[in-house]
């Protein structure tokens, strides 16, 4: 447990005050996520926001990272589960977001989805964490003699309509459709592997 000190001497927890901040900003989004909210969610004034990340910028960078830290070993798991099978990989990998689009505990959508039209570093921010993500399914998917750009596109494609559910979820989309929408890309990336392994993936 990482602590830092307040003014006054007092102790404490930065990881939970930044699980604490990144419950804000899922579910109010950066703009709407004062530094009062984020005081009274953490217990802590500005001067120890301030003196501890930094300001509101860097201490939103900071919740990015943990949501992408607590999500991105789910779906590490989920895409080394099937090493043989990349198809079978990916629906697991679908099977993590609708899982977590359907847990009442945590808000609505995704965090990195409702984040990328912020100001330029906090874009590049995540960019960076979206490409981590697009590089872990291009690796589940790497299969010996497949068409490399077929397996890139691919890979762009689960990427896409994953970050879609989690936006189509924050409208408000009944569980069951997104769910069919996973059905739909489960045959899609089954149908595209099998193109790519006879070298007749689509232009």
């Amino acid at each position: 447990m990482k602590t830092s000190a307040k003014p006054g001497g007092k102790q404490f927890d930065v990881d939970e005050a930044v699980r604490r901040a990144m419950a804000v900003f899922w579910q109010r989004g950066y703009a709407d996520t004062s530094l009062d909210l984020l005081g009274a969610a953490t217990g802590l004034g500005r001067g120890s926001l301030y003196g501890t990340f930094g300001g509101k910028d860097s201490l939103f960078r900071r919740c990015l990272d943990r949501y992408a830290a607590t999500y991105g070993d789910r779906y590490d798991r989920a895409l080394t589960s099937y090493p043989d099978d990349p198809a079978r990989a990916i629906g697991a990998f679908f099977d993590v977001t609708l899982d977590r689009l359907a847990d009442r505990s945590v808000p609505d959508g995704c965090l990195l989805a409702q984040s990328a039209t912020l100001q330029p570093e906090t874009r590049s921010h995540v960019q960076a964490l979206l490409a981590d993500q697009w590089a872990r399914v291009r690796a589940a998917l790497t299969t010996p003699g497949a068409d490399p750009r077929a397996l890139d596109d691919l890979a762009t494609y689960v990427v896409a309509v994953t970050q879609s559910l989690a936006v189509l979820s924050r409208a408000g989309t009944p569980l069951p459709d997104l769910r069919a929408v996973t059905r739909l890309a489960r045959t899609t990336v089954s149908t595209a592997l099998a193109q790519a392994n006879t070298g007749h993936a689509p232009a």
